[in-house]
C-alpha cells in the first residue's frame, strides 16, 4: 500500500529533546564543547558555572555550523536552521549569544553579521546588555535600534560615512521590528549584505501578521548585496536552492535563522513562511518518563512546557470580589513579590490608583503608558523587595526577566493560551519555586479550564477562598471607592 504522508515534516515530528528539569540536568560550562577560553572566563565572572539543558544542546549546535568559518567555501555546504522551544525562564538567552560573539571573535572588518529581533523595546533592552557584557574587550559593536533614541542618532550608531563610502559600526544589531524596518528603507549605508545570523526571538510573536512584513523586508536587504561598489560582486548572494557550478564558484555568506521561543508554533505552514532551511528543532516539549522509565508519548496535545517547580490554582469568584481577593492574599495572606496581571491598560491604572487608595500595600503599575526610565526604575525597586505589588498588561509578560517573583496573579483571566503560559511563566524562573493564582468569573470557568486542558495542562488546583474571609476588608475597601472616584473625576 502507498505510504501516507505525514502531516508534520520530519523536522517537527522528530526533533532533538531537550531535558526540562533544569535543575537535575546542569552541565558544567567546561563539558560543553568548542566553548573560547576567554568566554568561559566571562562567564565565570558573571557568576555562571553551568549551562541549562537548552544552552548545553543549542551552543555546540550553533558552534558547529559555523565551524568553517562564516564564509563558505567550495561544496556549497551551507548551515541548517535552527528552531529552539524551550520554556520561560529556561536560558534561550545566552544560548545564541555565546555561540554568536564566539564566531564573530576573529573578524576583522565590521559588518552587521548578527541581527537579532525582538518584539518590544523591554526585551531588546534585555538582549542587548546580555549581548553587552560579553562582548566587553572583544572590539566587537553590539548597537541597539529600539526607536527610544531619535533615529538621527541610531543612524550615527549604525553607519559612519567616509570619503571611500559608508562603512558599518556595529557587528550586532539588536532591534524591534517597525524601527529596524525604517533603518533598512532611510538609513544610506545600513546594509545586510554581509548578515550571518538572523536571530528571532519570541519567534511565534514576530511570525504573526503584523511583523511578517519585517522579516520579509529583512530577508530581502540580506539578498541584495551592496548596491554601489563594483568589487562586492564577489561575495553576492545567491538564494539558496540547489548547488550548480555557478553558485559554488564564488564564496558566499551564509545567511542561518536562528528562532527562539517559549511557545514556538507548532503549526508548519507558519513556519514555512519563514522559509527555512534544512531546519533542526530543539524542544523541552514532550511526555515526561513513567514509572518504569520508559518515555510515554502522552496526546501531542502538551504544545507547551511550563516551568517545573511552578504551581498553578484558580480561583472561582464574582467580579465584585476580585480586588478584595486581591487585597486578602496581599495583607491577610502577606503575599510578597507579587506580579499582577490585568487585561488592559486602563484595568491596569485603575486596579493600582485602588490598591493605592485602600493603603498598607507598596504597589506600582507596569504599563506601555509610563516611559522607559520610569519602567526601568520600578522593576529595578520590584526585584530590590522595595515593591510588593507590581501591575501590568500582557505587553510586559513577555520574555521579561524580572528577579524573584514569588506569585504570578492573573487578576483577569488572559483570553489565550499562550498569554497565560507567559504570564505564569514570570515566576519558577531557572529552576526556582513560584505559585501562580488566576481569578476566574464563574461565567469564564468552563471555558477557561477547558483552554489548559487543550494544551495539555492538568495540574491546576481549584482554590476557593471563603466569603467570610473577605469580609473585614469590605468597609476600608469602600472607603477606598470613595477616594477614587473623587481622584477620577
Amino acid at each position: 500500500s502507498p505510504q501516507v504522508q505525514p502531516f508534520l515534516p520530519q523536522w517537527l515530528a522528530q526533533p532533538k529533546r531537550v531535558q526540562k528539569r533544569i535543575r537535575d540536568h546542569l552541565c558544567p560550562i567546561r563539558d560543553v564543547p568548542g566553548i573560547h577560553p576567554q568566554l568561559l572566563k566571562k562567564l565565570q565572572m558573571n557568576g555562571i558555572e553551568s549551562f541549562f539543558p537548552v544552552q548545553a544542546e543549542v551552543i555546540p549546535a550553533i558552534l558547529q555550523s559555523a565551524s568553517n568559518g562564516y564564509l563558505l567555501g567550495r561544496g556549497g555546504y551551507r548551515p541548517k536552521d535552527i528552531c529552539v522551544s524551550a520554556p520561560t525562564g529556561s536560558g534561550k538567552t545566552l544560548s545564541f549569544v555565546i555561540p554568536i560573539v564566539q564566531v564573530l571573535l576573529d573578524r576583522v572588518v565590521c559588518h552587521v553579521r548578527a541581527l537579532v529581533v525582538l518584539p518590544t523595546k523591554e526585551l531588546a533592552q534585555q538582549v542587548s546588555k546580555v549581548f553587552n557584557v560579553y562582548t566587553v574587550g572583544t572590539g566587537l559593536k553590539v548597537a541597539l535600534i529600539t526607536g527610544q533614541k531619535p533615529f538621527a542618532k541610531e543612524q550615527e550608531m549604525l553607519v559612519q560615512k567616509k570619503v571611500t563610502g559608508y562603512c558599518s559600526l556595529a557587528d550586532i544589531v539588536v532591534a524591534t521590528p517597525g524601527r529596524l524596518t525604517d533603518h533598512i528603507n532611510q538609513t544610506p549605508g545600513f546594509s545586510l549584505a554581509q548578515l550571518r545570523f538572523l536571530i528571532v526571538d519570541e519567534a511565534d510573536r514576530m511570525i504573526d501578521d503584523m511583523h511578517q512584513n519585517c522579516l520579509n523586508q529583512i530577508v530581502r536587504a540580506a539578498f541584495q548585496g551592496e548596491k554601489d561598489s563594483g568589487s562586492n560582486r564577489l561575495f553576492q548572494r545567491t538564494k539558496p536552492g540547489p548547488i550548480t557550478a555557478a553558485s559554488s564558484c564564488s564564496p558566499q555568506i551564509p545567511l542561518q535563522k536562528l528562532l527562539f521561543s517559549a511557545t514556538l508554533t507548532q503549526d508548519p505552514e507558519k513556519l514555512q513562511q519563514l522559509d527555512l532551511f534544512q531546519p533542526c528543532l530543539f524542544t523541552s516539549v514532550y511526555s515526561e518518563k513513567n514509572r518504569d522509565g520508559r518515555e510515554t508519548e502522552q496526546d501531542t496535545n502538551n504544545k507547551y512546557t511550563l516551568p517545573e517547580r511552578l504551581s498553578q490554582c484558580y480561583v472561582p469568584c464574582d467580579l465584585n470580589s476580585k480586588p478584595l481577593l486581591l487585597l486578602y492574599f496581599m495583607l491577610k495572606m502577606k503575599f510578597t513579590r507579587v506580579l499582577c496581571f490585568t487585561n488592559s491598560r486602563e484595568a491596569s491604572h485603575r486596579l493600582f490608583l485602588l490598591v493605592q487608595a485602600f493603603g498598607g500595600i507598596t504597589v506600582a503599575e507596569f504599563s506601555s503608558r509610563l516611559p522607559p526610565n520610569e519602567r526601568k526604575r520600578t522593576m529595578k525597586e520590584f526585584e530590590q523587595g522595595k515593591i510588593q505589588l507590581l501591575i501590568s498588561t500582557d505587553a510586559t509578560a513577555r520574555g521579561i526577566d524580572v528577579k524573584g517573583v514569588n506569585y504570578v496573579i492573573n487578576y483577569d483571566a488572559p483570553q489565550f493560551i499562550r498569554a497565560y503560559i507567559h504570564r505564569v511563566g514570570r515566576t519558577a524562573r531557572a529552576g526556582e519555586a513560584g505559585v501562580a493564582f488566576s481569578l476566574v468569573l464563574r461565567i469564564q470557568e468552563r471555558r477557561f479550564l477547558r483552554m489548559l486542558r487543550n494544551a495539555g495542562i492538568q495540574d491546576i488546583k481549584k482554590h476557593p477562598v471563603k466569603g467570610n474571609l473577605l469580609k473585614p476588608l469590605v468597609q476600608q475597601y469602600e472607603g477606598a471607592l470613595c477616594k477614587l472616584e473623587k481622584t477620577i473625576k
